[in-house]
C-alpha cells in the first residue's frame, strides 16, 4: 500500500453536513475488499439517509453513500487492478458506505463492471436507467404508437425514460418544471412546463404516465391519463405525498403502479450491463454532474433544489 491517509465525508448526526476528515486507508479483514474509489454517487436515497428520513439507517458517525465505481486495491476473490461496482450489502445503510478514497467492502458487494466504462457514469447510471427500463418495459408497458408523459425529463431517470419510450415507438411529451430544462429534454420528445400541464396541451388524453418526481406536479399529469390507462410512479423529489378524490380516483380507472427498484435490481442486472455498455458507446445518454469532496456542500445543494441536470456524483481523483 503506498497510500498511508485517505479522505472521507462523515456525517456526524443526522441533518448535519458531511464533513471531509483525513484517516487511514481502512484495513480489510477476510471476506472483504479494499477498493481506490474512483467516483461515488450521490442519490435522493443517500440525502435521505443522512438526513434521517429513511426507513434503515446507520449509527452516526457514518461514511454515507450507497453506490460508487473505483479499483480492486486487495481482495482475495477480486483481481487487483479490477474496476468494480460498489452497492449493496448494506453500503451506506448499516455500515459506512462510499463518499471516501478508500472502502472496505463485502467481497459481494463488488461486482465487475465494463472496462473502459467513465466510473462517475458506472456508479450512477444503474438506479437511473434500471428504474427507467422497468417504468417503461415492465410497469407501463409502453408499445409502438402509445402516448407517454414523462415527468422530469430533463432527470437522470426521466432522460432515460424517454428516450426508451422513443425508442420504443411511443409519441412521448417530457415534462420539466424549469425553463432553463426545457433543453435538456432527449431528442424525440415534445418538452413542456410542468406549469402547462393540461388535455389541451398535450393534444388530448395519454395512454401512459411515468412520473419520476410526485407531488403536486403527479397530481397534475395524473388525470390527463385515459382510463383503462397505466401511471408508472419511480420518485418524489417534488413532493413525498399527493392527495386524490376516491369518487374522481375509481371513475379514473387509471392503473398507478409502483416502481420499487430494491425489488427488481436482481432481475434488471443483464439489463443494467447492456444499457451501462449502450451509454458508454453513446446509443444512450445519460448526464452526470461532477464534483470534488470539497465541493459536496454544491452537490447537495444542485440535488436537493432540482438544479442538477441528471446524475450527481464525487470524483476522488
Amino acid at each position: 500500500m503506498t497510500e498511508e491517509s485517505s479522505r472521507a465525508l462523515i456525517v456526524e448526526r443526522f441533518g448535519s453536513p458531511p464533513r471531509i476528515v483525513e484517516r487511514p486507508v481502512p484495513v480489510r479483514s477476510p471476506g472483504e475488499t479494499l477498493v481506490r474509489v474512483h467516483a461515488a454517487a450521490v442519490g435522493h436515497l443517500d440525502l435521505n439517509i443522512v438526513d434521517g428520513r429513511f426507513g434503515v439507517l446507520p449509527e452516526p458517525p457514518f461514511v454515507p453513500g450507497t453506490n460508487a465505481c473505483g479499483t480492486v486495491v486487495e481482495s482475495d476473490v477480486h483481481p487487483e487492478g479490477s474496476l468494480v461496482l460498489l452497492r449493496g450489502s448494506g453500503l451506506g445503510l448499516r455500515r459506512d458506505g462510499c463518499w471516501a478514497e478508500h472502502v472496505v467492502v463485502p467481497d459481494k458487494a463488488a461486482a465487475a463492471t465494463l472496462d473502459g466504462a467513465d466510473p462517475a457514469v458506472a456508479c450512477s447510471f444503474f438506479s437511473a436507467a434500471g428504474a427507467a427500463w422497468a417504468a417503461v418495459h415492465d410497469v407501463a408497458a409502453i408499445g409502438e404508437g402509445q402516448r407517454v408523459v414523462v415527468t422530469g425529463a430533463a432527470g437522470a431517470v426521466g432522460s432515460v425514460a424517454v428516450q426508451l419510450a422513443v425508442r420504443a415507438g411511443a409519441e412521448v411529451i417530457g415534462v420539466v418544471g424549469r425553463p432553463a430544462k426545457l433543453a435538456h429534454v432527449p431528442a424525440g420528445a415534445k418538452a413542456i412546463l410542468a406549469a402547462d400541464l393540461s388535455e389541451e396541451a398535450l393534444g388530448g388524453a395519454v395512454d401512459a404516465l411515468v412520473d419520476t418526481v410526485g407531488g403536486p406536479v403527479l397530481a397534475a399529469a395524473l388525470p390527463l391519463v385515459r382510463p383503462g390507462g397505466r401511471a408508472a410512479l419511480v420518485g418524489y423529489s417534488a413532493g413525498r405525498e399527493f392527495t386524490v378524490d376516491l369518487a374522481d380516483f375509481l371513475l379514473a380507472d387509471v392503473a398507478v403502479l409502483p416502481v420499487n427498484l430494491m425489488s427488481r435490481a436482481g432481475g434488471l442486472a443483464e439489463v443494467g450491463e447492456r444499457l451501462l455498455a449502450e451509454i458508454t458507446a453513446g446509443d444512450l445518454t445519460l448526464n452526470v454532474e461532477r464534483y470534488g469532496l470539497d465541493r459536496i456542500d454544491e452537490a447537495v445543494e444542485r440535488l436537493r433544489t432540482g438544479a442538477a441536470v441528471g446524475k450527481v456524483a464525487l470524483t476522488m481523483d
